[in-house]
């Protein structure tokens, strides 16, 4: 899932070395943070947060519907 992520997000900023993706998996969520540099977070984010909704529906489909843990996609500094 870090790989869709990444896949996902380094063609849209200027800076793609600075992305990074954290996994904290708990007993029933796994929350991936996102973390771009500091100029980019408009573009992850996008107008009305747009972009970052179409990141996180991606990510939820590809987790696939019979999974027992909730997936959470955060975006962070």
């Amino acid at each position: 899932m870090q790989a869709l992520i990444l896949a996902i997000v380094k063609p849209l900023v200027d800076h793609p070395n600075d992305v990074e993706v954290k996994v904290v998996e708990e007993e029933r969520r796994i929350t991936y943070h996102l973390s771009v540099h500091k100029e980019d977070m408009g573009k992850v984010i996008g107008r009305q947060g747009r972009v970052a909704k179409a990141i996180r529906t991606v990510v939820y489909a590809a987790a696939g519907l019979p999974q027992q843990k909730k997936v959470y996609v955060e975006i962070v500094e």
